[in-house]
């Protein structure tokens, strides 16, 4: 089997050179390859590497992810979250090939509290969003083989994410306020990896297991309550915290001023993936006590 992987160095990407190796030859590109054309906002050249490859997977784990800056760069965005996936679609359709894509909770309007399914209505509330939707349907509208998956919060060890921001302030401010009205649930991206190399070879087996899921690990926090946890299991780990519990200040999101709109709930309901491909999905808390032993590790 060949499975041709865009976007290598990203957070997912890299976990998936790790997950995705054992099931065959992996074609892994990022933005500056030199044999292939990685860069996915050259249509022209992923097409050609496509057709070059004739993979048997595709999977795309490259994106235009910088939300705010989308409002204002929404050409490229649009060509990368909407127009890339949409010539890969085409490509893996021709080739046979199953196209591996991930989306966001940003194609829901965020509202409630109630998980997201599959099958609810999206309305997007920024461009970020918008473009990721517009790569959802087209690959659905495509008629290829496709797994599309749906997360949020998703973290890595690799680069930078939020429980190192918090460290970094907690171990230098004495007050600090977090975002206490936005509820998700952190994701690793290693979670994200191993799943989509466990649901490649079953629906490789079984074709009918195409489709949309959402995956994301189990439970939810606010960023307020994610946050806490980070910081608290840093101090009883030793690790020197200049701020004290009672100055880590819950604040709502109209406190900081964004460009683009964030949901309120980015809960996502699970259900499908793990009956579909009976697995299981540990609690958000396990990734991010894993990824803080490696970070506290490095720290002492």
């Amino acid at each position: 089997m060949k499975i041709l992987l865009f976007g290598k160095n990203g957070q997912v990407g890299w976990e998936l050179q790790r997950s995705l190796a054992p099931l065959g030859e992996l074609i892994a590109l990022h933005r500056h390859s030199s044999h292939l054309c990685g860069d996915i906002s050259d249509l022209d050249g992923i097409a050609h590497t496509v057709r070059t490859v004739v993979p048997d997977v595709i999977v795309n784990a490259a994106a235009y992810t910088a939300v705010d800056k989308a409002e204002a760069e929404q050409a490229l965005a649009h060509t990368i979250n909407a127009l890339a996936p949409t010539v890969l679609a085409q490509e893996a359709k021709q080739c046979a090939a199953l196209l591996v894509h991930y989306s966001t909770d940003y194609v829901f309007n965020g509202e409630g509290q109630r998980a997201w399914v599959e099958t609810d209505a999206t309305a997007t509330q920024n461009v970020y969003g918008q473009t990721k939707l517009d790569g959802e349907v087209a690959i659905q509208a495509s008629g290829c083989n496709h797994l599309i998956f749906r997360t949020s919060w998703v973290y890595a060890q690799r680069g930078n994410n939020f429980a190192k921001t918090m460290l970094k302030f907690a171990q230098e401010r004495e007050v600090l306020s977090v975002i206490d009205d936005q509820i998700g649930a952190p994701t690793g991206a290693d979670l994200l990896a191993d799943v989509t190399a466990h649901t490649i070879r079953a629906t490789l087996q079984n074709p009918a297991l195409c489709g949309l899921y959402h995956l994301v690990a189990n439970g939810h926090t606010s960023w307020y309550g994610y946050a806490r946890m980070i910081i608290d299991y840093a101090r009883q780990a030793g690790i020197v915290i200049k701020v004290q519990a009672d100055a880590i200040k819950p604040v709502p999101s109209s406190a900081y001023v964004t460009a683009a709109k964030r949901p309120f709930n980015s809960r996502l309901d699970t259900a499908k993936l793990k009956n579909t491909f009976d697995i299981y999905l540990p609690e958000w808390q396990a990734g991010v006590t894993r990824m803080l032993d490696e970070l506290i590790e490095q720290k002492q």
